[in-house]
C-alpha cells in the first residue's frame, strides 16, 4: 500500500520474535475437538505439549475454550498456524 507521501507501508510486526504467544481457540465440547486442535498445533510447533494449555468449558458445557501458548520464532510461523486453525470446520473461533 502506498502512503500519501509516496512511501510504501512496511509489513512490520508489532511483536518481537522469538516470543511466547497465546491463542484462544473455541469449538463445541464434543468429539475430537481437543485432539484436532493439538494435532494442528503440533504440526506447526513440534515441541508443543498439553502443559501449555488452559481449558475452560462454557456455562452450559456446550463449548470448550483452549488457551494455548506456543514459542514462536516468526510471524510466518504464527500466520500458518492461525490460517490452518481458522479453516478447520470443528474450530468456531481463533483469537
Amino acid at each position: 500500500m502506498t502512503k500519501p507521501n509516496g512511501h510504501h507501508k512496511e509489513d512490520k510486526s508489532l511483536i518481537e520474535f522469538p516470543c511466547d504467544f497465546t491463542l484462544k481457540i473455541m469449538g463445541k465440547a464434543q468429539g475430537d475437538f481437543e485432539k484436532i486442535v493439538f494435532d494442528i498445533v503440533q504440526k506447526h510447533f513440534p515441541t508443543f505439549n498439553d502443559q501449555h494449555v488452559q481449558k475452560k468449558l462454557s456455562k452450559d458445557k456446550n463449548y470448550l475454550s483452549l488457551s494455548i501458548t506456543v514459542h514462536a520464532d516468526s510471524k510466518m510461523q504464527l500466520d500458518a498456524l492461525y490460517q490452518e486453525l481458522s479453516t478447520t470446520k470443528e474450530i468456531l473461533m481463533v483469537l
